[in-house]
């Protein structure tokens, strides 16, 4: 049952960053079409670039909400954007979730992506993020190479497609100045798009594909659905996500 006494289950708004990418656009699409089939009603909001915005959606929705925020990292988006966004909706039956990553499952599905690319054991890998100039984020995706580290027992640095460094190029190089003379390149990107066709000029002997819609993603993103409904339902009004300090 709700929190407003119905027994309509919440709906989940799905909040990506946003993307002029037709690839990245329709990849966020077709995980709300699998996560609606597997949870129920479901919205996409975006927090750059293109709409509708997370308020925009919530202002038209009666129903209690559970916002997923749709990122790998913790930044400046899920720490600011999402709660302000939030706040404007006025929407007051509004429970936001932890990010995505960093998460076991998302070095799961790499090390899957990685094998498909031709990677082998003890081979290196380079963990391609986008980047943050928010620290907290950069600290999460020093978790996301060590889970992949110790899922793939592999030597793993972190490059950045943009923003922080090293970049993915100069990690790709300081592994093999190391002695690697392969080295590979796990994407940890959502979807293709601009950010992940610029792996393939980072030197390296493969580029795993992004996560992408796979089912493992999927079944997080509805375990992030359910621990906010049952939060909602516990305490019956907005909460903004335990993180946020």
């Amino acid at each position: 049952m709700s929190v407003d006494g119905t027994t309509a289950d919440p709906v989940l708004v799905l909040v990506a960053h946003g993307t002029r990418n037709a690839r990245g656009v329709q990849m966020v699409a077709d995980m709300a079409e699998v996560l609606a089939r597997q949870v129920g009603t479901t919205r996409v909001a975006f927090v750059d670039v293109l709409g509708p915005s997370p308020s925009e959606v919530l202002r038209e929705l009666s129903e209690p909400a559970v916002v997923v925020p749709a990122f790998l990292a913790s930044g400046y988006h899920v720490h600011t954007d999402v709660p302000r966004e939030i706040a404007e909706s006025n929407h007051g039956n509004v429970v936001v979730t932890r990010a995505l990553g960093p998460d076991p499952v998302l070095a799961e599905v790499m090390f899957a992506r990685l094998r498909d690319a031709g990677w082998q054991p003890g081979e290196a890998v380079v963990l391609a993020a986008a980047g943050s100039s928010d620290r907290r984020a950069l600290l999460e995706h020093r978790r996301a190479a060590s889970m992949l580290a110790d899922r793939t027992q592999a030597p793993v640095r972190i490059g950045y497609v943009a923003t922080a460094t090293p970049t993915v190029a100069e990690a790709v190089s300081t592994l093999r100045a190391s002695g690697h003379t392969r080295v590979f390149v796990a994407s940890y990107l959502l979807a293709r798009g601009l950010f992940h066709n610029r792996l393939a000029d980072a030197g390296a002997d493969g580029v795993a594909d992004p996560l992408g819609v796979h089912p493992a993603i999927i079944d997080l993103v509805a375990d992030r659905y359910l621990e906010g409904s049952r939060q909602l339902a516990t305490v019956g009004r907005s909460v903004l996500p335990a993180y946020r300090m």
